[in-house]
């Protein structure tokens, strides 16, 4: 078995979309370290890491190299029968693919956004 996969997976709800982050367990270490730098006696910090937080599972791969996802995160994704498996460059993202399509559809908005986001010449 590859390594990734040996070492398992969180499963976490989205911040900002209503779709599961799949994250290998080397990637989440990482956020975690980040996390644990968080002051613990700031209430904002201390509201954001419970936000964040909620519904985190440990995903394990099963001997046919599928993952289970809990019910409770199938209903905050909403997923029914169709899902879509996006690449989010270092996790995956798990939609309900009308879901995932209605979000992915805005071409002239994604265009400003990438102008926004990749088009500053002044970058180094």
């Amino acid at each position: 078995m590859l390594p990734t996969l040996e070492e398992g997976f969180v499963l976490k709800r989205s911040v900002f979309q209503p779709c599961l982050e799949l994250y290998p367990m080397s990637q989440w270490n990482l956020l975690m370290d980040k996390m644990n730098g968080l002051n613990r006696f700031s209430k904002k910090n201390n509201d954001f890491i419970r936000k964040f937080s909620a519904g985190v599972r440990v995903i394990e791969v099963d001997t046919n190299g599928r993952l289970l996802i809990p019910k409770d995160l199938i209903g905050f994704a909403g997923i029914e029968k169709e899902i879509v498996v996006s690449s989010a460059i270092n996790i995956v993202e798990i939609w309900n693919k009308d879901k995932y399509e209605s979000v992915v559809s805005d071409s002239e908005g994604f265009a400003e956004l990438a102008e926004d986001v990749m088009g500053n010449d002044n970058d180094e």
